[in-house]
């Protein structure tokens, strides 16, 4: 989300979190040391020697450590505020132009073991962090907390812990377990660190921001709901629904005009009663109810509920000329919202320009459906092929601007399988970059641990199901991103993502997948249903509430 420049007292903040992570450092090392010194007795001894060697490099080290935990938290900060303060040009990513990096073996091994550090601390700081988010969204002006803006959460801290660990002088295997060690020593410390930064923002007279929650006209809060694919029997829904009575009242749709506000309950129950038949005024409260359902759904982004609110008054048309607007996901209608939400949610960013594009074309063709005065299902029907039209040219655009890349990755898979160097499980050894300036993927993760990766079972079914333009949610570096598949190599070797949030691009090995999946850190994302989840929240209302 891009955000006005830092306040003064953000700055404040964040000078002041800085300055006590040195010492909050120290607090991780002395957890650790006195964890590994309580282990020693239970280890063979190699491995005792080992960890001795390990504590004595924490203590004679410890001060450049907690130089390189500082600097690594104070840069992943800028980094944070340089992207979210910049608001790009309403135009498609250009495509960069850099090297391509090839990751060791064991670089997917640790993303899996920063995952586990930065759920670790989540779970023990669960209540401190909610309760600095709202502080810090108030020092941002997010009065909603409609996202989190804390610039040292859980994972900043463990990348910046996992830097220092790797400047201990010992093999990247112990490295890795004094990563493990750290983890419950860090989450308590975090734990108290973030809860006195909230107890000194409190202190400075700040008020903490609540998390949002918008009254509707209806008297209708947005919620989170539930997370679901399942939709319930609209037309049975349907019979649970009032049919207020024909009382002459004319017809009138112009509580839709305001689009953000929503539509007033009472202008469609005036519709409703010139419905010709009861069951056609119970179909227009059903979708009247479903309308408000959505747009009371906390988790879909802000601008996008704004476009759906627009489409209230033309659903209302629809129902009164098509019943099969009750047909849960195959109308055209619902095809429509779900895809444009789906989509955007893709690129969460709301300033990213190809998000921007796709929204700006949702918008247009919302506003010639509203200016239809006949509602038919074949005006959703070209919405919908809009939509599909514009995202098959993106994707094709992506494509051809990794065409270069893509040809010097089949020739790296070709190489490696054939060379005769390990096979097709391992992709050995660093690639020269001057070589392969021509490939500007941003890692190729080349495998996942030492052991080989497994090729069969529910890492292979699902790997075995992914093609081109699917997206998929992925745990790379130390972090989560949204990223379309893009090419798959002839041998099924590497597969090409684009990172759905930027232009980054990510060449990943088969066997790293398998293994990401496995550690439950790659799957497949799917579109939610947003009127699923509507529905079941109407059906809750009827169930507590009765027929309104």
């Amino acid at each position: 989300m891009t955000r006005p420049p830092p306040s003064p007292a953000f700055i404040q903040y964040l000078d002041d979190e800085l300055l006590r992570a040195p010492l909050l450092f120290d607090q991780v090392i002395e957890g650790t040391v006195d964890q590994l010194r309580r282990g020693l007795a239970k280890l063979g001894a190699a491995d005792r020697s080992a960890s001795s060697d390990l504590i004595q490099g924490l203590t004679n080290h410890r001060g450049r450590l907690a130089e390189i935990y500082t600097k690594t938290l104070r840069q992943q900060a800028a980094e944070d505020r340089a992207r979210t303060t910049t608001a790009p040009a309403l135009q498609p990513r250009p495509v960069r132009a850099m090297n391509l990096a090839l990751v060791e073996e064991d670089e997917v091994a640790i993303d899996v073991e920063l995952s586990h550090t930065v759920e670790y601390v989540k779970t023990h700081a669960e209540h401190e962090l909610r309760e600095l988010r709202t502080y810090i969204a108030a020092l941002v002006g997010d009065l909603d907390v409609s996202a989190d803006h804390n610039p040292f959460r859980p994972e900043v801290h463990a990348k910046a812990l996992w830097t220092a660990a790797q400047a201990l002088p010992t093999s990247r295997g112990w490295q890795m377990h004094f990563m493990r060690q750290a983890t419950p020593p860090l989450a308590a410390v975090l734990r108290q660190s973030y809860a006195a930064a909230s107890s000194r923002l409190e202190s400075m007279g700040v008020e903490p921001a609540s998390y949002r929650t918008v009254i509707m006209p209806s008297g209708s809060r947005r919620s989170a709901g539930v997370e679901t694919t399942y939709t319930p029997d609209l037309y049975r829904m349907r019979e649970t629904m009032p049919a207020p009575l024909d009382d002459g009242a004319p017809l009138r749709y112009e509580g839709q005009q305001g689009g953000a506000a929503g539509a007033k309950r009472e202008v469609w129950a005036e519709v409703a009663r010139q419905a010709p038949n009861r069951l056609d005024r119970q179909a227009i409260e059903l979708v009247s109810r479903l309308f408000e359902a959505i747009v009371t759904d906390e988790r879909v982004p802000h601008d996008v509920i704004l476009l759906i609110s627009r489409l209230h008054g033309p659903a209302m048309r629809l129902t009164l000329r098509d019943a099969g607007v009750l047909d849960q996901q195959s109308h055209p209608l619902w095809r429509f919202i779900h895809l444009v939400t789906y989509e955007a949610e893709m690129a969460p960013d709301v300033a990213d320009p190809e998000r921007r594009r796709l929204l700006r074309l949702a918008q247009q063709l919302i506003d010639q459906i509203a200016a239809e005065p006949d509602q038919r299902p074949t005006i959703y029907r070209r919405a919908v092929q809009a939509v599909e039209d514009f995202l098959r040219q993106r994707l094709q655009r992506r494509l051809t601007a990794a065409a270069t890349q893509v040809g010097a990755l089949q020739k790296l898979e070709h190489q490696a399988l054939d060379g005769g160097e390990g096979g097709p499980d391992t992709i050995g050894g660093m690639v020269d970059l001057p070589v392969m300036d021509t490939v500007p993927a941003d890692i190729l993760v080349e495998a996942a641990a030492s052991e080989p990766a497994p090729s069969t079972g529910a890492a292979g079914v699902w790997l075995a199901s992914l093609e081109v333009g699917t997206w998929v949610r992925l745990f790379l570096s130390g972090r989560w991103i949204h990223a379309q598949l893009l090419w798959i190599g002839d041998r099924g070797e590497l597969w090409l993502f684009g990172d759905g949030g930027s232009d980054a691009t990510w060449a990943v090995r088969r066997g790293a997948l398998l293994r990401l999946h496995g550690a439950a850190l790659a799957k497949t994302l799917t579109m939610r249903s947003l009127l699923g989840r509507a529905a079941l929240k109407v059906q809750q209302q009827v169930a507590v509430q009765g027929p309104r």
